[in-house]
This record gives C-alpha cells, sequence and structure tokens, in this order.
C-alpha cells in the first residue's frame, strides 16, 4: 500500500506541487504528460495532468507561469462513469478546429481500465479574452473493466487531408488504439477501436492481463507497457510516438519514447527497420541516459515553421522529478528524426 500511494504522489506532481508556486513563474517547472499550444495572443499555452487539467503560460518557452484549472468544475458525468475519480485529470491534448480549441482529457484511476476520455471547448486560450469560457461537452469514449481490452486515456487527435478526425489514445492492456470520430462534433466515434501500437509482438487477449495486489488495491495493466500516443503529421509522413516502459516512479521511471511512420493515417505504422508497432516496433528516440531517468509522453508541434518535441523528463539531480522537456526535431533526408542531446 505504501508503494501504492508514493507512484499515486509521484503522478500527481502536476497538481500537488506546481499549486503550490503558482504566483511564482519558473524556467523549470514540475510537469506530467504536457501538450502545447499557440495562443491568439501570441503565448504559448501547456495543458498537463492536475487537478480538472493543470495550465501554464509562456511568452517564449523558456519561462513558464501556472494559470488556473482548465475545467472550472470536476465533471460530474466522469465522477458517475469511472469509480474514484475525483477531479485530478491526466493527459490532455490540445488542438483547433472549426474555430474551437478542443481539450481532450483523461479520467482514470492507477492501474485500472475504468476509464473515460472527455472532451471541453473554448473560443480562445486567452484567459484576458471576454470570449473566454471552457464548455464541458462530456464523454468521448469509455473503457470498462474486465469488458474492454483497451484503456480509455492519453487521448490525441489527429485531423487527416480530408478533415477526418481520429483519436488515438490507450495505455497498456492490448495497446495504443485509433478510432474515427464524427466530422460533425469531434467527439462521437465511428466504428470500433483499432491496435496501432504494441509493447508486445501480439494481441494481448483481455483473459491474459496480469493482476497484481498492492495491499488493498489490484492493479490489473499488465505487462503491455506502452501508452501516450501522439501523431504528428511532417512532410509525406505521420509520425505516431508511443512510451514504452514505465512512468511515475520518480528515481524508478524507465519511460522511453519511440516512435514510427506511416503514409497513411490508420497505418501501418513501421519503425526505421521495418518493423509494425503492432507487432512491437518502435525506433528509440529519447530515454534514460546519463541525465534523466527516462523521457516520455511526448507531444510534437509546428511552432513558427519549426518542429517540436515536447515532453516530460524524470531529472536524476532533482530526485526523479518530472521536468518539462522541449527540443527542436531534425530530419535527415530519408524523413527520419535525428534525436538532440
Amino acid at each position: 500500500m505504501k508503494k501504492l500511494l508514493t507512484i499515486l504522489a509521484l503522478a500527481s506532481c502536476t497538481a500537488l506541487c506546481a499549486q503550490r508556486h503558482w504566483r511564482q513563474p519558473t524556467t523549470n517547472p514540475d510537469v506530467h504528460d504536457p501538450v502545447m499550444a499557440k495562443g491568439e495572443d501570441g503565448r504559448y499555452y501547456i495543458f498537463a495532468t492536475g487537478m480538472r487539467v493543470g495550465v501554464m503560460s509562456s511568452a517564449d518557452m523558456k519561462e513558464w507561469k501556472f494559470e488556473p484549472s482548465a475545467l472550472p468544475e470536476t465533471p460530474k458525468w466522469a465522477m458517475d462513469t469511472v469509480p474514484g475519480y475525483r477531479g485530478h485529470t491526466w493527459a490532455p491534448d490540445i488542438s483547433r478546429h472549426n474555430g474551437l480549441w478542443h481539450l481532450y482529457y483523461s479520467c482514470s484511476t492507477f492501474g485500472k481500465n475504468g476509464s473515460a476520455i472527455g472532451l471541453a471547448v473554448n473560443k480562445t486560450l486567452d484567459p484576458k479574452s471576454p470570449d473566454f469560457k471552457w464548455e464541458d461537452r462530456g464523454m468521448v469514449i469509455a473503457s470498462r473493466r474486465n469488458k474492454d481490452n483497451f484503456n480509455a486515456i492519453d487521448p490525441n487527435l489527429i485531423v487527416d487531408e480530408q478533415g477526418n478526425p481520429y483519436l488515438s489514445f490507450g495505455s497498456f492492456w492490448d495497446g495504443i488504439q485509433l478510432v474515427k470520430l464524427s466530422k460533425k462534433d469531434f467527439q462521437t466515434p465511428i466504428g470500433k477501436p483499432v491496435t496501432i501500437s504494441r509493447r508486445v509482438n501480439k494481441s494481448v487477449k483481455l483473459s491474459e492481463i496480469e493482476f497484481t495486489k498492492e495491499g488493498n488495491n489490484t492493479i490489473e495493466a499488465g505487462a503491455n507497457a506502452v501508452e501516450a500516443p501522439f501523431i504528428f503529421k511532417h512532410g509525406d509522413y505521420y509520425y505516431l510516438f508511443v512510451s514504452f516502459d514505465y512512468c511515475c516512479r520518480g528515481e524508478k521511471s524507465t519511460y522511453k519514447t519511440v516512435y514510427g511512420r506511416s503514409k497513411n493515417i490508420e497505418g501501418p505504422y513501421l519503425d526505421k527497420t521495418g518493423k509494425p508497432m503492432e507487432h512491437g516496433g518502435g525506433t528509440f528516440l529519447y530515454g534514460p541516459n546519463s541525465i534523466y531517468f527516462g523521457v516520455g509522453h511526448n507531444s510534437a508541434y509546428h511552432f513558427d515553421g519549426k518542429p517540436y518535441f515536447v515532453s516530460h523528463a524524470y531529472v536524476k539531480a532533482e530526485e526523479g522529478r518530472a521536468k518539462l522537456f522541449i527540443r527542436p526535431m531534425e530530419f535527415d533526408n530519408e524523413g527520419w528524426i535525428v534525436a538532440g542531446e
């Protein structure tokens, strides 16, 4: 039980650590699962795991100011749908479509796949604007314990060249899922989710999921340690990033960011050796080294015409605290990403 509480405390670092310093801008913020957008006011906004979604803003991507939570209140639909969820909201995603910012967010509890993804919208990211108001539109998709072989967390929206929205999501169980959404509302799933990435090289059946005990708590995640998808279009390819291994353990965190690519948004996504990601493939990009215990749960963007990699990293010099990690991305002549320092 003590170990579980330690893990949960580390996973809550954005909500618990950052809120103590909301009035103090920082160049080295604590953060988990960051996504980023450039607002109408020219500022960069990060949305991250935290109470009702943590928010930071910056004029230069260097000094960050903590902002109020994105969701004005804890969604009642989510508390009714997900047993144990009480507002600590994970792994959001932010992007603008049809004149509205779309904020997807995860409602769950640690190690279980009784989870749900919600959607909130806003006309602007600028909190000083008279149009600033987050409207919660409710559930997008849910997963049910012992019934669904996926975990409805870690959403990321990607829109193809025909304007069709797709949501990737997932953590452990049978890996990373992709489902098409309705063009009308960017919320209603069309068809069933399909697995596009696994940590292992074969389909994981629900009956094969491992169960472990932490005190009185049952942890059901199993051995398929892949999560945190993000699909990024650059040039002719869609790049699928995922995180292998384990987050949220401080000095014992082992997150590794890997990726593959495809010219088709639905895949298959292949790594540099040609191995499909749904069969365990993934080209290593960032991970444990002399500075970090792990680097993962990333997002990727073009800002001012330049590609950027954004994630959190568990810093060895700070006892494994999760810190904001931003790097420009470069590509070789064949379109593969060249990892920077």
